[in-house]
């Protein structure tokens, strides 16, 4: 006999790597089944069909009953069924797939018709069929032309999420996960859950719209809890997940919201389940990512008489960075010209038609200012296109603008590169450069079609022109004292004394502040044509006690120059170098042999550090361990050696994670090559 069609249909349709026994496979492409009857067939008298329901009430024209009759020839993304070999009492059909047909679990029958009526197969769950989406078939709406790409955005298990500030980029892995077992079944559920009616499952921009939702917890109990106040009491910190796996698993097992999620939590598992159901989806991060509150185009910062800002007054905020995803799909809901990727964004952060969720909106349609197209193109357009505003109210409610910045939001947009753990950077997919005719022109666009821009005119607005104010600072590490320096550039001829004030803050990486560990006031004398600049020291015993997890100052310079009584004003957010984890392994690694990691932690703090929990994964190789330490005091290594057995050959990844009361977010893994055995 030929080999197993099983093998052959996982292989030719790209689902091999599902750890699931029953048959998967793509629509719109053939696929191949047995069928054993108690004789040999006779063509000229005997009559079969096989048939597919999903669904409680199947109908075929809901798309839930599918009739496949038997015949010469098979056209292409059209149901159709050919006998291709004939042997004993068995047939191998060629089976024909549609290429819009709903996607998920189907039952499947054989149906023979005798001179009693119709005699069916009895209910067989071993024999049920998933059909998915098909980026490798030109009449699907997700169809994908490169092959590295579809190999990197459908069949890469492993990805990177980009974190950090503009200013100090940093990365770690996330195990997407999407072939481990259950977790097909577990991202099936999520669209019952959001009760997408089972005719609406073969259309990509319904099911991103409602996945969007269903991600996050707001609304409608759906996956993951946010949480971005630094208290994680009965739940897992965002920071110590190391991949999707472990939460899409316990929501599918508890069916109610896994605590707690972040943004890179969201867009993790998001791109879990768009992968994992065939849809092309990668993981985008914008740094300087503008929430804007009223989505007019302007981020209002505003001030006191000092030059301090008003944080009862201040609603927007600007994110160091935010992570959302992009799907790939046609938009036959569009004009031309609006297909291809289309941002999606599960972290709940407005409503949209009164439910948290965010998408498709076309990345062309941002590009061009052609917000007006479905959805939620003004919310996106305006993350990565505000102006911030530095605004003064003076006693008598007058506002004065002093500062406007028009190009710090949005100002990197990255993913990862195909085939490789680089970055890549596309933020001209976005927007075009900033200052060029075609940037004004989509601005002009989004306004034309809706998009709110506050007019300059009711405000009065003096920029400061002849004095510059800068900030820098030296790379910080956790722990460590560390200097800044103001520098200021008088072009005039006059001297000037600048009241000049510093805050530093503590925030979430979210923009929002919760602490001020640094007041410090001078007054600078700036002499004519000349620069002069000012070190001030942040000591470690200043900003630890109330550090969050991302390790994120942020620093506020504002200086009133006192003879004319303009003020300066300059932000800047600074990262802390957080350790990182040491990952080993013994010896060669081979499938289904046992094999050691060691991972290694030194405690850089000058204090002990309480409740440690460390995790370690890796798509492939082994399931997700955790263990809890007690504590590690100063300057004492930890290891914790683990033993596995590796699932699968070939180039894998290992991912771990610790977590502690005072320190979070640090990571650490290790390429692995696992042999065959």
């Amino acid at each position: 006999m030929f080999k197993e069609p099983q093998e052959i249909n996982k292989q030719e349709h790209h689902t091999d790597k599902y750890y699931n026994p029953r048959l998967i496979v793509r629509r719109g492409q053939a696929f191949q089944i047995q069928i054993d009857f108690n004789r040999p067939y006779k063509p000229e008298t005997d009559q079969f069909w096989l048939e597919l329901l999903m669904g409680r009430y199947p109908q075929q024209n809901k798309g839930t009953y599918i009739p496949i009759l038997v015949g010469n020839v098979l056209k292409p993304g059209q149901w159709g069924a050919k006998i291709i070999h004939r042997e004993n009492n068995s047939i191998r059909l060629s089976i024909m797939s549609s290429a819009t047909c709903i996607i998920g679990k189907f039952r499947l029958y054989v149906a023979v018709l005798t001179p009693y009526g119709i005699l069916r197969t009895r209910r067989n769950s071993a024999t049920d069929t998933y059909i998915l989406f098909n980026p490798w078939c030109q009449l699907d709406a997700v169809y994908l032309d490169d092959e590295k790409e579809r190999e990197e955005y459908v069949l890469n298990d492993v990805g990177i999420v980009f974190h950090g500030n503009i200013e100090d980029i940093k990365s770690r892995s996330w195990s997407y996960g999407q072939f481990e077992e259950n977790i097909l079944d577990a991202c099936l559920f999520l669209m019952d859950k959001a009760e997408l009616e089972l005719s609406g499952r073969g259309n990509p921009i319904k099911i991103c719209r409602v996945a969007s939702a269903v991600i996050n917890s707001r609304d409608d109990n759906g996956v993951i809890a946010g949480s971005w106040n630094n208290s994680y009491d009965y739940g897992v910190a965002p920071s110590a997940w190391t991949g999707s796996v472990d939460i899409l698993l316990e929501y599918y097992s508890s069916k109610q919201p896994v605590r707690y999620g972040q943004c890179w939590v969201f867009a993790g598992v998001f791109n879990t389940f768009l992968r994992c159901l065939g849809i092309p989806a990668r993981l985008i991060t914008n740094y300087s990512s503008a929430h804007d509150n009223n989505a007019n185009l302007r981020l209002d910062f505003f001030l006191d008489d000092e030059g301090k800002v008003d944080t009862r007054l201040t609603k927007d905020s600007v994110w160091n960075y935010h992570c959302w995803n992009e799907a790939w799909m046609t938009r036959p809901d569009l004009p031309v010209g609006f297909g291809g990727w289309q941002v999606v964004d599960g972290t709940p952060q407005e409503t949209s038609d009164g439910m948290y969720r965010c998408g498709p909106a076309s990345v062309q349609a941002i590009k061009h200012g052609h917000v007006c197209f479905q959805f939620d193109a003004p919310f996106v357009y305006a993350e990565v296109n505000s102006d911030i505003f530095y605004t003064r109210v003076e006693k008598n409610g007058t506002q004065v603008v002093e500062k406007i910045d028009t190009t710090r939001i949005g100002q990197l947009i990255v993913t990862k590169e195909v085939g490789g753990d680089g970055m890549v950077n596309i933020t001209e997919e976005y927007k075009f450069r900033e200052g060029s005719d075609e940037e004004r022109l989509a601005l002009e666009t989004a306004v034309m079609y809706g998009v709110k821009k506050q007019s300059i005119q009711d405000t009065t607005y003096q920029p400061q022109t002849d004095v510059d104010m800068d900030f820098q600072a030296q790379k910080a590490v956790l722990g460590n004292d560390f200097k800044v320096t103001i520098t200021f550039r008088n072009k005039s001829r006059n001297s000037y004394t600048a009241t000049t004030y510093l805050s530093g803050n503590i925030v979430f990486y979210t923009g929002v502040t919760k602490s001020e560990f640094k007041k410090h006031s001078f007054s600078a004398k700036l002499e004519p044509s000349s620069s002069s600049s000012f070190d001030i020291v942040i000591k470690s015993s200043e900003y630890m006690r109330d550090l969050l997890e991302q390790a994120s100052l942020h620093f506020f310079v504002t200086a009133r120059i006192n003879e004319t009584g303009k003020i300066l004003a300059v932000q800047k957010a600074l990262m802390l170098e957080i350790p990182t984890l040491r990952i080993k392994t013994k010896g060669e690694l081979v499938a289904g042999k046992e094999a050691s990691v060691t991972v290694e932690f030194t405690n850089p703090l000058k204090q002990t550090l309480e409740n440690v929990t460390l995790r370690l994964e890796g798509p492939g190789v082994l399931r997700t361990i955790k263990k809890q330490f007690g504590r590690i005091p100063m300057n004492s290594t930890l290891t914790w050696e683990v033993k596995f057995f590796p699932m699968q050959p070939g180039l894998r990844k290992l991912i771990a994670s610790l977590n502690s009361d005072a320190l979070r977010h640090v990571y650490g893994e290790l390429n692995v090559q696992i042999q065959k055995p």
